[in-house]
């Protein structure tokens, strides 16, 4: 069975890549799609004279935004240039991200399964692992006051998430044209949960599929604690993540169990990292500082 699918482009965000990583990628997702864009924000031309010399199976399109402009106005231009292909879907990737073979077939026929079922669908993610961690299990549902992972109890479960991560994340045309495209002004972090829970606001659904494989790096090296593996943040990272989670919360839009859950899970990493990440007045004044940015509404870019 041929697993090209010729509606599908591929949109890859990069930013200082490894080249030897990113080439693995391309490797592994050309395959399974019609065309590649490759948004990069603001590496050293090496980069682009490497993308430039790729011996690529499909149409490679690589667009620099000379300066990094943040994940979401790279995922919005790669957004623009797939539409202005026609084409039927989108799929994101971080350059850090490896797709199996067969994992865009897998996502494809999923979303069309629901859409059958007269489903809208804002998108079908893959389940990612984390060789470097702990992984539980990547789906996640809000119910109530609770954040539940969604198990995968057999190979080819799909199960009802409230968000996915952006990385791996298979999304209809359609959804963006009427949900809309990703929030700049977050730059990075939330950036994917806000689009997610503004589709289902919007009554779009978000899947997570099981049988849909992919390595993914997610953060920086593991956290050791008390002998267990947790995923860490730089402090800049903390101050865009606590900044734009409270942002999340003063919009009208959200449902307040979400707030509510989120939010608790948000007090519990600040105590966290407050005491244990390293050097922790760093990470602490990071993270006041993101709360106070939100309050203000001072969004885009950190200087």
């Amino acid at each position: 069975m041929k697993k090209h699918s010729a509606g599908v482009w591929a949109v890859v965000v990069t930013f200082m890549p490894d080249l030897n990583t990113l080439g693995l990628l391309l490797d592994s997702v050309m395959p399974q799609v019609g065309g590649v864009v490759v948004v990069d924000n603001g590496s050293s031309a090496s980069v682009l004279d490497w993308l430039e010399a790729y011996d690529a199976l499909v149409p490679l399109i690589a667009i620099p935004l000379h300066g990094n402009q943040g994940i979401a106005a790279a995922q919005n231009v790669g957004i623009e240039y797939a539409r202005g292909q026609e084409a039927d879907y989108v799929i994101l990737f971080d350059h850090d991200s490896n797709p199996a073979s067969d994992m865009v077939v897998k996502l494809l026929a999923a979303a069309q399964a629901k859409m059958a079922l007269g489903i809208d669908v804002a998108a079908v993610g893959a389940r990612y692992l984390d060789k470097r961690n702990e992984n539980s299990p990547p789906f996640i549902q809000v119910s109530g006051l609770q954040v539940k992972r969604q198990s995968c109890d057999c190979a080819d479960s799909v199960v009802d998430v409230s968000y996915l991560i952006a990385s791996g994340c298979l999304i209809p045309m359609r959804a963006l044209n009427v949900v809309g495209g990703m929030k700049e002004e977050l730059f990075i972090d939330y950036v994917d949960i806000e689009w997610g829970l503004r589709a289902r606001s919007k009554g779009f659904y978000s899947f997570g599929v099981c049988a849909a494989l992919m390595s993914h790096d997610l953060g920086d090296a593991p956290f050791h604690f008390f002998g267990r593996k947790y995923p860490s943040h730089s402090a800049l990272r903390h101050y865009y993540h606590f900044r734009n989670a409270v942002w999340m919360y003063r919009q009208s839009w959200l449902p307040l169990n979400w707030k509510l859950a989120d939010g608790w899970r948000l007090i519990l990493k600040y105590g966290f990292y407050s005491l244990y990440a390293k050097p922790r007045h760093v990470h602490w004044w990071m993270m006041t500082r993101g709360i106070w940015d939100a309050l203000r509404g001072r969004m885009g870019r950190l200087n």
